[in-house]
């Protein structure tokens, strides 16, 4: 038998063009597009956020200004006033827009670089996507050590960008510009995978973001990026539906990855049709309207009380898209008799708490059950019950932030932020759901998981998964650029807004305008809260009980310091005058910040959970004595 002739003629000879591996980078970039829900088409990277320094100024530098104002394919350039904000800023776009549209960041390459760790373990915790574009050294190593270069005398290989490898989800650093061909690829599988997705960096040598390769043309042409996400198998819908038929008390929980997966249509149609009682986490409030019938409310820690009784009563509880971190468990004490069904696209996400996997995509898997179960629906008197619980829990929030709800005779009481809560949504009487309240951190993720009522999708846009203090303002910005048609209101306390809040300056910059509301309790007074029920002494975190100079604590005036930054501002001195604040804010022309003392002390009484934090075995405080004996004791109910 005769062996095959070889094909000796050479392949066709690729078109080529000749770039920098900065000018390809961005090329690709501005090249992807995607389909919108409505399906209209827009660009995938809605913007690139950049602080030049000598590590990206002059390759990544001159290649977005290049492509600013490309006729086809533009790629905005976007300002910022720190790193780590400007991150955050890029976060919140991607979340905003359900991970389907997303940014870039670029930074020089040292602490520009560094400044970026916290905002990566932000998306990672969270799982949304941002590329983030360092400067690195130089891979020549011709001028070492250059200005910020960090030096290991063990690794020549280190740099300061090293300290992004465990908190990405993809990390590479181009070395040679033809590495492009190859990193880009994979690059933006993970920010486009359901169960991938979270940080990618691409760590940039300045040489070689300045050194030319011939690159294929069609490289760049312009592409529809396809999202991916699992679908659920056979033999796991049957074990998952063969659970739910053998239950009488579900109860559902709505994790992030409802919303991130489009499924919330399909989330309403399987609890209508099952009759399952519905608890929220922090990322999956919204999903569901907050007055459908159903609809428990918050879970957990900082949960409902509705939510809270039928979770211990349960005897399945289906997780989906949720982490099921432990405010959400209340530290595997608020269900752990009940069998778990976790969906998620994530299969490390469906082995938490002993749980049946069902690893897919929320919207197929619901589905997909549905259909399974056919008619099959709860418990009667267990939809009964949980109807009632939900009704009188949303009365009770009605209650709790209406308009005269606290007041006092006592004219010097402070409000607290339930007041402020109920005023900012009655603010906007004609249509709450419109508003998009952005927060992270302190107390006011706890208020606002209870008690902000939520309509329109996304309209709940809280950081709860790494709790970032200095989210909110930069978080804001984000939300804006990504849905400026609706009114985005940030609410952050004192010690968040000091931490961060230089971009109120960009967002008078960009003409994305805020209304930030600053509730000043002067300190870190949720700490101080969790230090004293822990039996510790109110120590270094109310300014009153830090130390200090002779000249004291400051007073710190925050309409003041932000009409620094350019936005208008005013102090309301009650929730009277905060009411009328927030008309003016609401017609305001730019970013608009209304300052309010508030109680320290006070929070919400109903609901809440245990939650574990480790009280010192032994102490010279008879407090934190009873207060370990009472976290022994709240141990005891955890899943073993």
């Amino acid at each position: 038998m005769n062996a095959p002739t070889p094909n000796l003629q050479p392949p066709a000879i690729q078109p080529t063009v000749r770039l920098t591996m900065a000018q390809a980078l961005v090329r690709w970039m501005a090249a992807q597009f995607v389909t919108l829900p409505d399906g209209s088409e827009a660009p995938l990277f809605g913007g690139v956020f950049a602080i030049f320094g000598h590590g990206n100024v002059a390759g990544i530098g001159e290649a977005l200004y290049a492509q600013r104002d490309e006729a086809h394919l533009p790629l905005p350039t976007l300002r910022a006033h720190n790193e780590q904000a400007m991150a955050h800023s890029a976060i919140a776009y991607a979340k905003a827009h359900f991970r389907r549209r997303m940014m870039a960041v670029t930074t020089s390459i040292g602490p520009g670089a560094t400044n970026l760790v916290t905002a990566a373990a932000l998306a990672h915790v969270n799982r949304l996507p941002v590329l983030l574009l360092p400067g690195d050294t130089f891979v020549s190593r011709a001028p070492d050590p250059v200005l910020q270069q960090i030096e290991d005398p063990h690794d020549a290989t280190v740099s300061a960008n090293d300290a992004l490898r465990p908190v990405s989800r993809y990390f590479d650093r181009i070395v040679h510009p033809a590495q492009l061909l190859s990193a880009l690829p994979r690059a933006l599988r993970v920010l486009t995978d359901a169960a991938l997705c979270g940080p990618v960096t691409l760590a940039l040598p300045q040489d070689v973001q300045t050194s030319a390769f011939d690159y294929p043309e069609s490289f760049f042409a312009r592409r529809n990026v396809t999202f991916h996400a699992p679908a659920p198998t056979a033999a796991e819908l049957q074990r998952a539906a063969e659970l739910l038929r053998g239950a009488r008390r579900p109860l559902l929980i709505v994790g992030g990855g409802v919303l991130y997966g489009h499924a919330s249509d399909a989330l309403a149609a399987f609890v209508r049709r099952h009759r399952i009682p519905v608890a929220e986490t922090q990322a999956g409030k919204g999903a569901l309207n907050w007055d459908e019938p159903l609809n428990c409310g918050a879970i957990g820690v900082t949960g409902s009380p509705a939510a809270n009784q039928l979770a211990a009563q349960a005897d399945v509880v289906i997780a989906v898209g949720s982490r099921l971190q432990d405010f959400t468990t209340g530290s595997h004490s608020l269900f752990p008799h009940a069998s778990v069904l976790a969906i998620n696209a994530s299969a490390l996400d469906t082995i938490k708490c002993g749980a049946l996997a069902l690893c897919s995509d929320a919207a197929p898997a619901l589905d997909a059950l549905s259909t399974q179960l056919r008619d099959w629906q709860s418990e009667p008197t267990w939809q009964r019950d949980a109807i009632q619980a939900a009704d009188r829990w949303r009365e009770t929030v009605l209650n709790l932030t209406a308009k005269h709800a606290n007041s006092s005779a006592d004219t010097t009481r402070l409000p607290y932020d339930a007041d402020l809560i109920g005023a900012v949504q009655r603010s906007h009487a004609d249509s709450p759901t419109h508003d998009i309240v952005v927060c992270a951190a302190g107390t006011l993720p706890a208020e606002l998981h209870k008690l902000w009522r939520t309509g329109a999708r996304g309209g709940y846009h809280v950081e709860y998964g790494f709790s970032c203090m200095g989210y909110e303002i930069a978080g804001g910005l984000g939300v804006k650029l990504a849905r400026p048609e609706r009114e985005v209101i940030v609410m952050v306390g004192d010690g968040s807004y000091l931490m961060m809040n230089s971009e109120i300056a960009t967002s008078v910059m960009l003409g994305a305008k805020l209304i930030v509301v600053v509730l000043d309790n002067r300190g870190y007074a949720c700490i101080n809260r969790l230090q004293q029920a822990c039996g510790g002494a109110p120590f270094n975190n109310m300014l009153a009980d830090c130390q200090q100079g002779p000249d004291g604590a400051p007073a710190t005036d925050f309409a003041g310091h932000a009409r620094a930054l350019g936005a208008l501002a005013e102090h309301a001195d009650s929730v009277a005058a905060f009411d009328a604040a927030m008309q003016r804010a609401r017609a305001a022309p730019r970013t608009y910040v209304i300052s309010i003392d508030t109680d320290a002390a006070r929070t919400t009484a109903e609901g809440g959970w245990w939650w574990e934090v480790a009280v010192p075995e032994t102490s010279a405080r008879p407090q934190v004595q009873a207060a370990h004996e009472a976290y022994l004791a709240g141990k005891q109910h955890q899943r073993r």
